[in-house]
């Protein structure tokens, strides 16, 4: 009988590792592991590999985005809009992070729980979907505004936790 208890702790020690490491990404941003259309290869690029990339994420943001009616999210600058990064840029902003205040709040709730440190696709997808939070906060009055504004912060201090997350920890 103990053996057989050992073999199913094992079992499912093994079968919960594979699940939680392959989905722990999909929990957090549901949009980037779906399928896109146009072709055979999930929806999940990552804008910074490089110093370079960095700095080329934060022109995007310094040349002036264009928000649209349908909350699609554009650069203004031609130039700039017509990198390959800005492609990417596009479709983490216009496909994968949240866009309505359920998801963002729901975003905001998964991260306060979240067990260990944000891969940097998260945190980058954090960081983006935290700049739209700022400007729909901006664009909106009244209660509105004050809702944008409070998922802004809980985002805030989602990030602000997963950046302090090695310095958190309580000794053993």
């Amino acid at each position: 009988m103990l053996w057989k208890t050992l073999v199913l702790l094992l079992f499912y020690y093994s079968a919960h590792a594979t699940v939680t490491h392959r989905w722990s990404r999909a929990m957090l941003f549901p949009a980037a592991q779906r399928f896109k259309r146009s072709s055979a290869a999930f929806l999940n690029p990552v804008l910074q590999n490089s110093l370079e990339d960095v700095v080329l994420l934060y022109e995007f943001l310094l040349a002036e985005l264009d928000i649209d009616k349908g909350q699609r999210i554009s650069i203004k600058d031609e130039e700039l809009a017509s990198l390959r990064k800005a492609a990417e840029f596009d479709t983490v902003c216009n496909e994968i992070i949240p866009k309505s205040i359920t998801e963002i709040r729901r975003l905001s709730s998964r991260l306060a729980s979240y067990p260990r440190v944000l891969k940097k696709e998260d945190f980058e997808r954090t960081v983006l979907t935290m700049v739209y939070t700022a400007y729909r906060a901006a664009q909106s009055q009244g209660h509105q505004k004050d809702t944008w504004a409070e998922s802004f912060v809980n985002l805030y201090k989602a990030l602000k936790n997963d950046l302090m997350f090695p310095y958190n920890k309580q000794p053993s």
